[in-house]
């Protein structure tokens, strides 16, 4: 019995020392890990449907969705269209106006609602109002950075980087000043997180450069 209970004292000694060397070791902590994302290969098909006034080519892995309603607003016209990628959790939202066409604009009353009222779209609005949608994520950003250029079809626009934990990384615009203006802006159903989403976001990206340097009016 005593040797027994000797050597159940020297096993609790001996795990009692291990602890505490445990205990001085140095603690390395480990970077935080995400899931690995499968991502599919980059392959793309036509978006040309009669009666729109654009064409352009999008994600084989994407679908085309016409809502009812876009960001909780009705559409102005029916050339308001989604790209879904449901694989990835993301949306591509398009919107388009008609420059010189019928516009719907929030004003107040002199009850202080706000109440539609139809005027008409003009470019610097459009153009500053595209500007507004892309800035008004500058309370979350670290960086935005807005990129001119003219796609290989000639068509000029602006390619919005947003950084930072934000709904949004990825926004464009395009328009011939005249007539046609597009805008699109890339969102994920998921927390906002840039160091989750960045490999995502890179890959969708270069799906987004593909459709706004493929993109044509009619």
């Amino acid at each position: 019995m005593r040797q027994s209970s000797f050597s159940r004292t020297l096993i609790i000694a001996t795990m009692f020392l291990l602890v505490l060397a445990g205990c001085n070791s140095t603690y390395t902590p480990k970077p935080r890990g995400y899931y690995k994302l499968d991502l599919p290969e980059h392959a793309y098909q036509k978006f040309d449907s009669a009666g729109f006034p654009y064409t352009f080519e999008y994600p084989v892995y994407g679908r085309i969705s016409r809502d009812s309603t876009f960001f909780e607003e009705q559409p102005e016209n029916p050339y308001w269209i989604n790209i879904d990628i449901p694989s990835l959790g993301g949306r591509i939202y398009i919107s388009y106006n008609e420059i010189g066409g019928k516009a719907r604009y929030k004003v107040k009353n002199a009850k202080g609602e706000y109440v539609d009222s139809i005027g008409v779209n003009q470019f610097d609005k459009l153009l500053n109002g595209s500007y507004a949608l892309s800035f008004k994520h500058s309370y979350k950003a670290s960086a935005i950075e807005d990129s001119v250029f003219t796609s290989p079809n000639g068509i000029s626009g602006v390619f919005f980087r947003i950084g930072g934990n934000t709904a949004t990384a990825n926004q464009f615009l395009l328009s011939d000043s005249v007539k046609h203006f597009l805008r699109g802006a890339l969102y994920f159903d998921a927390t906002p997180n840039e160091d989750s989403l960045k490999p995502v976001n890179s890959f969708l990206k270069q799906d987004l450069v593909h459709l706004v340097n493929t993109l044509r009016w009619k």
